[in-house]
């Protein structure tokens, strides 16, 4: 049974192809049906029609996984716990994926500059606090818009301002994460010397937020 087996019994069972493996594989397969469920259940109920298919794909993506890692695994933990947390990852990723796909990074813009960067602030400041976010939030924006290029500044309201995952942004940009990781590098390090240019450094502006 799944639950008496031992993390040793389990990396070699999966170790070499055979019956050994394949009664392993589904026996998490088991496990993950089991698990998936309460996991998911803030971001995706079991009731939610698309749930069966979805969670079929996260565990043949998961096991596939699981194989290919099995190296990696160092026995801090339960290996069931380990393949769980693999599942979980995954099955978030996707979600997020999901989310996103339909999204216009021209839409989001739209619905960026000063307002936009409202997003992060309280909703209800004091009548003196609004007025000096308001009058930071105009001035960064400004500079947002003089000091970026059009892609960066897509890219840093994409994934900084509304969270939109790297992967799905880089899939947008049709580049990979450490071409991404290196044009958001650049943006920030343009705004925090144009802030500093107009004597309004970093500190200045998270100050203007805080309670």
């Amino acid at each position: 049974m799944a639950n008496v087996r031992s993390n040793e019994s389990w990396l070699q069972d999966l170790a070499q192809p055979g019956p050994a493996r394949e009664t392993a594989l589904a026996e998490l397969r088991r496990v993950l049906l089991r698990g998936l469920p309460y996991a998911l259940a803030s971001w995706l109920p079991s009731s939610d029609p698309q749930f069966d298919s979805f969670v079929d794909e996260v565990i043949q993506d998961t096991l596939v996984r699981v194989l290919d890692r099995l190296d990696s695994f160092e026995g801090r933990s339960r290996f069931t716990t380990w393949v769980q947390k693999i599942a979980v990852r995954i099955a978030l990723s996707e979600l997020r994926r999901k989310r996103w796909r339909d999204v216009s990074l021209d839409g989001l813009l739209e619905v960026s500059g000063e307002s936009g960067l409202g997003l992060m602030t309280d909703p209800a400041p004091g009548p003196e606090a609004a007025v000096e976010r308001s009058d930071v939030m105009a001035r960064v924006w400004r500079i947002v818009e003089e000091e970026l290029t059009d892609k960066q500044r897509a890219m840093l309201v994409a994934t900084r301002l509304h969270g939109m995952p790297l992967e799905e942004a880089a899939r947008r940009m049709d580049t990979n994460r450490n071409a991404l990781y290196k044009l958001l590098h650049d943006a920030r390090r343009r705004l925090k010397k144009r802030l500093g240019a107009e004597g309004l450094s970093v500190a200045d502006v998270l100050a203007a937020f805080e309670d």
